[in-house]
């Protein structure tokens, strides 16, 4: 138990750690300002703009429509492209298992997934997909996906703050060559030095000391783990994911894979600090979302070292619950995962989430739900600070003063638009989940009883809609019912609330700034903090408590009582 609690306790002072480093370089890329890395990506960058016509003069900048115009077109065509490559994957190179394409409804949905960075797999990487398309299809997707989430997040950062928002052509490109490429090179080559295969052989074929015969396969996957983690990507190479020793094969890999899935998230919400030149608030709403992320760690692996209490009182002893986990990484670092996971948004597992303790499964749906802690790949910290225009809007009203933050007035625009970005997630989770329910023979893929099985559907949505795309893999989800109701609440999660950020932002950095006065509300305050926490957990709990009501609450009082 000690051990268990200690490795948890030192990944998470690393976080605390690295989140200014990082956050303050995050910040002087996207502000425009020197880097160590201009020697090497500046000569590289005005030759992409060259050959794409993009220029980088304030004259370019975008407005919230042309934001959003310039995201869809590119999506669009990425996903044409990614589509293609994979469905001809027989005729290009790097195949050398021979793999065709896949059905259309599972290349549909694979596609859609990635392109919106959710990686949802429906399918067994190694045995439906070519290296060509894993790395250079599916890989390429994973860098310029995590980018468009990066761009989103800081445009509306300097939406938020009354800056332009920016050309998302040069964002996106920034956001690759700056951030994602060289963190993911240098990431890659420790992965390779810590045990990872990288590789273009073909399956091995080996005789077993029976005789039988084994097919081991193997790749590229040290770059292809890299980005899957950095990128809050989470679609594995293998359908194990990072459970298999391949992907991740010791406690060394299994803790830089932790870093690398929480640093730029956490880092986000540092470099909002710098873009407002309020570093305190900035630390303010770290510990914030710091303290709930404990709390939900502490609950999960509270339920892991416990164990299963029927399993225990038939046994006679009592252990943690090591179903569905690697002895190699135990109950303490699969818990730990398994909530940074769905905090991050990241969505790979080192542990089959099927297996979690209802305590696991409370705090992993809780975070698919609120989509703030931690959050994705910059929209995470969009979406933090969502909640906080909704609290200073609400506390506003309390005092009868218009609401303001960083001196401009919330008004009916943007709280419109802010019910708009909280409302849809439970839409596209909530009324696919009842439609499955309704139908559990030939919709829902429930394998198993009673309220495990409700959780089973529901995290399914709710992760297709948190572009996370984790699952509890008993679920039978490869069909055609599965793949394109997920692709609905992939689609629908991803870009309505994207276009609804955009445009809010674009709002406020059109806004006259209003000159503080002594009641103006200070949004830098612990109290504020609180009462945003408040806030957050309260429209959480009212959302989303009567799912986990009936899913991992209920199943954990039938546990207890011995059901």
């Amino acid at each position: 138990m000690g051990q268990g609690l200690l490795q948890i306790g030192l990944t998470l002072c690393v976080v605390i750690a690295i989140t200014p480093v990082l956050g303050r370089y995050i910040a002087r890329v996207f502000l425009g300002e020197r880097t160590l890395l201009d020697p090497l990506m500046n000569p590289i960058e005005r030759s992409i703009y060259v050959l794409t016509g993009v220029r980088t003069k304030d004259k370019d900048e975008m407005t919230g429509w042309q934001y959003i115009r310039a995201i869809i077109y590119t999506n669009l065509l990425m996903g044409i492209l990614v589509y293609s490559l994979i469905y001809y994957q027989r005729l290009l190179p790097w195949n050398p298992n021979g793999f065709s394409a896949p059905g259309w409804d599972t290349l549909l949905h694979t596609v859609v997934s990635f392109v919106t960075n959710t990686d949802q797999q429906h399918y067994a990487g190694e045995t439906t997909l070519s290296y060509f398309s894993q790395v250079a299809a599916l890989g390429f997707l994973m860098f310029t996906s995590a980018a468009t989430g990066l761009a989103v997040g800081i445009a509306f950062i300097r939406g938020l703050t009354g800056k332009k928002l920016g050309n998302f052509y040069v964002d996106l490109t920034r956001g690759i060559t700056r951030i994602l490429l060289p963190m993911s090179v240098i990431g890659a080559i420790a992965l390779v030095l810590l045990g990872v295969p990288q590789t273009l052989g073909e399956t091995l074929t080996l005789t077993t000391l029976e005789g039988g015969t084994q097919y081991i396969a193997r790749g590229p996957i040290a770059s292809f783990e890299m980005i899957k983690m950095l990128g809050e990507n989470g679609g594995g190479f293998f359908a194990a994911n990072s459970a298999h020793p391949f992907e991740n094969p010791n406690a060394a890999t299994n803790f830089l894979e932790i870093i690398a899935m929480i640093a730029i998230p956490a880092a986000m919400i540092y470099t909002y600090g710098v873009f407002a030149k309020n570093i305190k608030q900035a630390w303010l709403l770290f510990w914030m979302v710091f303290i709930v992320f404990v709390v939900l760690v502490w609950t999960a692996a509270s339920g892991e070292l416990q164990g299963n209490p029927l399993v225990n009182s038939t046994l006679g002893i009592e252990q943690p619950n090591l179903e569905g986990k690697e002895l190699r990484f135990g109950w303490a670092q699969t818990a730990l995962w398994a909530v940074m996971t769905t905090a991050t948004m990241c969505g790979a597992v080192n542990g089959m989430h099927d297996s979690l303790m209802p305590q696991g499964l409370f705090a992993t749906l809780f975070n698919l739900f609120l989509q703030i802690i931690w959050g994705g790949q910059g929209t995470g910290t969009a979406y933090l600070f969502i909640y906080l225009i909704l609290t200073v809007f609400l506390t506003g009203l309390m005092v009868g003063r218009t609401p303001e933050i960083f001196g401009r007035k919330i008004e009916k625009r943007e709280i419109v638009l802010a019910s708009v970005i909280l409302l849809i997630h439970p839409i596209v989770v909530l009324i696919p989940s009842a439609i499955a329910l309704a139908y559990p023979f030939s919709l829902s893929g429930i394998t198993n009883p009673s309220y495990h099985g409700i959780s089973q559907v529901v995290y399914e949505y709710a992760s297709a809609s948190a572009n996370n795309g984790s699952g509890l893999e008993g679920l039978t989800d490869n069909t055609l019912w599965w793949n394109i109701s997920t692709c609905v609440s992939i689609l629908v999660g991803r870009y309505i609330p994207i276009i609804a950020m955009l445009l809010l932002a674009d709002s406020m950095s059109r806004k006259q700034t209003v000159p503080q006065t002594p009641g103006t509300l200070k949004t830098d305050s612990l109290v504020f903090t609180t009462v945003t926490a408040g806030i957050v957990l309260i429209l959480g709990v009212l959302t989303f408590f009567p799912v986990l009501a009936l899913g991992p609450i209920a199943e954990g009082f039938k546990l207890a009582a011995g059901g």
